[in-house]
């Protein structure tokens, strides 16, 4: 069945995450519609590339290429055919390996490295350290960092990035106290924190995230702006009015 947005549909059928609001979320806040070179790591059902295509479609000139990395098999066949029957296919295109295996090839290959960086990257990341695993071993992969660690992922990101560049992620803030000692080591600093709240009676457990490089040594967690909490739905169960101002692009009741 997958799942329709206004300008696209996703056949998510066998990818270990399914569509999800921290997808849709992620897609609508990324800071992406100056970039003309933007990356999905941990691309899935191809979601956050085909948002990325439909934001960027107007935005940027020439328009905005979107490379998609994705690592399990049924979920890059499904990328790949969300991307083939998407508005934007000449715009899209999809590495099936790991993140780490592209990032060398990537570089070794461009004989120009600065015109191989990208000026956005974008991911919603696997983030369970521990814990029981799901019986389903595709959905296991997606939301553990057996295959991708955090710094696994940060290091591939830092080969990435353009110096301009930025980083948009999505995470449990509980998460954070790991993420964070590990960004002075690979030369990225936090910027923005946009805390996530599901409802507005519940304290936020998400947060939208954006990296960027360090200008200097001593750049840090001093730098970092943290907005108010987004709430993704009232007491009513009913979209706030700030979430549907957000996602008004994509979603088709809206």
């Amino acid at each position: 069945m997958g799942f329709s947005f206004k300008q696209f549909h996703i056949d998510d059928a066998g990818c270990g995450m399914p569509v999800s609001t921290d997808g849709v979320l992620l897609g609508a806040w990324a800071p992406l519609t100056q970039a003309r070179h933007i990356l999905d790591i941990g691309a899935g059902s191809g979601l956050l590339s085909l948002m990325a295509a439909q934001r960027t479609r107007e935005q940027t000139q020439p328009q905005a290429h979107i490379v998609a990395v994705e690592l399990d098999e049924a979920a890059a066949l499904a990328c790949r055919h969300n991307f083939a029957n998407s508005p934007w296919p000449d715009r899209l295109s999809l590495h099936h390996t790991s993140i780490q295996d592209y990032a060398e090839r990537h570089l070794d290959s461009s004989r120009e490295q600065e015109a191989a960086l990208f000026e956005h990257i974008i991911c919603n990341p696997p983030y369970f350290e521990s814990g029981q695993l799901s019986s389903n071993s595709a959905r296991a992969s997606a939301r553990h960092t057996e295959r991708l660690s955090f710094a696994a992922l940060l290091s591939a990101i830092t080969q990435l990035l353009h110096g301009s560049g930025s980083v948009s992620l999505i995470l449990p803030l509980a998460a954070l106290p790991r993420l964070v000692p590990l960004l002075a080591q690979t030369g990225l600093v936090l910027r923005e924190l946009q805390p996530v709240a599901s409802v507005e009676t519940k304290a936020p457990q998400r947060g939208l995230l954006l990296l960027q490089k360090a200008q200097t040594p001593q750049a840090g967690m001093n730098a970092c702006m943290t907005h108010p909490v987004l709430t993704v739905r009232d007491s009513h169960g009913h979209y706030s009015p700030a979430m549907a101002a957000l996602t008004r692009d994509f979603y088709l009741k809206l």
